[in-house]
């Protein structure tokens, strides 16, 4: 039997199947343009657009019994090319040297950063003596100090502080979360600080979108007014995404225990409005019989379910993880209207490849892999279940046992991505999502309704109290469950080839019919096991120079106790270890690893006094060093960092290698990386297999 004749009879049996792969293809589209480490110009788009054209066509032509292939192809294609577009699309300009001077513009975002600081986002933004051309499209400043006494921020008001401004960060390490990525499709062109308080300087400016912003910020404030402290702060973002109301041992608790999802706008809070509205309406429709008799009543309910959702998506501020929740509720509803089933994987795989087209690049965030594994499961177990006609005990326990089996499935399918992103396991999440996750339904939810109802009238508070009680309840479980032993654990991050190949795998089991499916438990197994062989670099360097780790048997030591805060936080994180900066500082007692000696300058003193270094060294510094010839070392100061990004030394055998942030990135538009020629590097012996790959993107 020829190759194309089985080719052709295993597509045949998967006929009525093979829609859930075309986002898989359009997902990997939009991979292979993020994962290239060069910018692809116009030309290579179109081209590569023409080549997707050429393949549907070829599949309109072909038989349908291989058909599919073509049409797969010209999947990646669409996602290659979306993305694409996307990226310049959003392009903007991106300051590129440390700013110090006046920054005005309009307010259009508020929350909070990692140290709890008020941060503001801006737009149409003003700098002093910079060009129109160069300046930002929006910038993001955090108030340190003083700065929260001066005019309080409000939503479309113009104001006027004196700041400091750079570039986006790039990654911490090599391989690491690409923040200057994020940044770019975010229009976020510069990010800072300020110490000084905010001036107003005319009154607020509105659109449409900020008006909505307006009411955000107004029903946010009037929840926490009439619920203070962490149950405000709680009510505040599950109705309007406003999350700054909420304190860091708070937050804290609800990751330890695996229930910060709660907090986010996403699928599970979309889904409990309108399945309630939904039910709702159908009630009240059945209680009038001109209705239920004489009108399609579930099909308006679905219409009515529809309008909540989006009266709640554009309360919530229309986030990514927000749009993405009513697209998935959107095609469901919809599903119910035109007569299809709500929940199935077809309506999973267009949702999918709807975000895709609109936001290509949720792709390589844990929202959307997280929020589209947990669906995907989800949809196929219980699918499983129907087609099976099994049902988990008796029909007074089956409501319960529902619960159980979507935490238990939705907390698999999600832990390995959460774990990868995050370096952290709640061992006893499922048990605090299975006494949290009924309450949104059953309390939570409701009750937000009948406040939304109520506060026309002033009376809000009497759902909002209600809603309170819910909230007390998942706060005390949080706090509960990560005051216990081993509650929280922390694992390495992953290579990056892992979370796709895993995804293939369970996607393989999900969409693929007959007993083959199974083959995909070997490829999660292989994923598993390549987790866990990977090792992390022998010593990492922060693209300032002014931290360094070297990974000893006790785990990393870094340098210094204080300072670089955030980047010693994430090497700790990514190696799965748990403790803090001053702990891993104390484990340092020089830079030694096996076939290298790293020594770390820091500060204009240390640097000035540097003398010269023995063959073998590298050399790290945040200063200047003064102007020796003929180093028989490796130097890593600022001007060669701001080439390089991070640094990382991994151990290949009985050798080492340098890898370079950029190296690994690539020059991408978003990178900016300085363009000018690396310097030339005298390298000793010791330093002979790092030179090959130093300063090379």
């Amino acid at each position: 039997m020829g190759l194309g004749l089985r080719v052709s009879e295993v597509f045949l049996h998967q006929r009525g199947s093979l829609f859930g792969w075309l986002p898989v293809g359009m997902a990997t589209g939009v991979a292979l343009f993020f994962a290239m480490r060069f910018e692809p110009g116009v030309a290579q788009i179109a081209l590569v657009a023409a080549g997707g054209v050429w393949a549907a066509l070829a599949a309109w032509r072909l038989d349908e019994r291989v058909s599919p292939l073509p049409v797969f192809v010209a999947m990646v294609a669409l996602g290659f090319v979306v993305a694409g577009v996307r990226a310049h699309q959003v392009a903007g300009p991106v300051l590129d040297w440390r700013y110090y001077g006046a920054v005005e513009g309009r307010i259009v975002g508020m929350d909070r950063s990692g140290s709890d600081a008020v941060r503001l986002t801006l737009d149409r933004v003003k700098l002093d003596r910079v060009a129109p051309f160069e300046t930002p499209t929006r910038v993001r400043i955090s108030l340190h100090g003083d700065a929260d006494l001066g005019v309080a921020p409000e939503p479309g008001l113009r104001v006027m502080t004196t700041a400091h401004l750079g570039p986006p960060g790039g990654p911490v390490e090599p391989g690491g979360f690409d923040f200057q990525r994020h940044a770019w499709f975010a229009r976020l062109g510069a990010v800072g600080y300020t110490r000084v308080p905010l001036v107003a300087i005319s009154a607020a400016e509105f659109d449409l979108r900020q008006t909505v912003f307006r009411i955000r910020m107004t029903a946010s404030a009037r929840v926490r007014a009439a619920l203070p402290g962490d149950v405000g702060g709680f009510a505040a973002a599950v109705t309007t995404g406003d999350r700054s109301g909420i304190s860091q041992d708070g937050l804290d608790d609800l990751r330890a225990s695996n229930t910060a999802h709660l907090l986010a706008i996403s699928g599970l809070h979309m889904g409990l409005l309108s399945g309630f509205v939904f039910g709702l309406l159908r009630l009240i429709f059945a209680l009038i019989p001109v209705v239920a008799l004489s009108w399609p009543a579930r099909k308006l309910a679905a219409a009515g379910a529809l309008v909540a959702a989006s009266v709640y998506l554009a309360l919530s501020g229309g986030n990514v993880a927000t749009e993405r929740a009513f697209i998935m509720v959107a095609v469901a509803l919809c599903a119910i209207m035109v007569n299809r089933r709500a929940l199935s994987l077809r309506a999973v795989a267009i949702a999918a490849m709807i975000v895709l087209l609109l936001r290509p690049e949720a792709l390589m965030g844990p929202g959307f892999q997280m929020s589209f594994a947990a669906t995907t499961a989800l949809v196929a177990v219980f699918g499983w279940m129907r087609d099976a006609q099994w049902t988990p005990g008796p029909r007074w326990i089956q409501p319960a046992m529902g619960v159980v089996i979507s935490s238990a499935v939705a907390g698999l399918a999600t832990s390995p991505i959460g774990a990868a992103h995050f370096n952290t396991m709640a061992h006893y999440g499922i048990f605090a999502n299975l006494a949290s996750v009924p309450l949104m339904g059953a309390i939570v939810i409701p009750a937000a309704v009948l406040a939304l109802a109520l506060a026309p009238f002033g009376a809000e508070i009497v759902g909002l109290w209600i809603m309170g009680l819910g909230l007390q309840w998942i706060l005390w479980v949080a706090d509960f469950v990560s005051g216990l032993e081993g509650a929280r654990g922390y694992v390495t991050g992953p290579q990056p080839w892992v979370l796709p190949v895993m995804a293939l795998g369970a996607l393989f089991v999900i969409l693929w019919q007959g007993r083959a499916r199974w083959a995909g438990t070997a490829v999660i197994a292989a994923a598993l096991l390549g987790w866990q062989v990977g090792d992390r670099p022998a010593v990492l360097v922060a693209d300032t120079g002014g931290l360094v780790g070297v990974m000893t048997p006790e785990g990393r030591a870094l340098s210094k106790p204080k300072g670089a805060g955030f980047v010693a936080r994430n090497w700790l994180e990514n190696d799965g270890d748990g403790v803090d900066q001053a702990q891993a500082a104390a484990r340092w007692s020089g830079g030694d690893v096996t076939g290298l000696r790293v020594v770390h300058l820091t500060g204009k003193r240390a640097a000035a006094a540097f003398d010269g270094c023995a063959p073998g060294e590298v050399v790290v510094t945040n200063a200047k060093l003064p102007a020796i010839r003929d180093l028989p070392c490796l130097v890593l100061d600022p001007a060669t960092l701001r080439k390089t990004g991070a640094v990382a030394v991994v151990a290949q055998g009985d050798q080492l290698r340098l890898v370079t942030a950029r190296a690994v990135a690539g020059d991408r538009m978003w990178s900016g990386w300085a363009r000018h020629a690396a310097p030339d590097l005298k390298l000793g012996p010791l330093t002979e297999t790092l030179a090959a790959q130093a300063l090379r993107p």
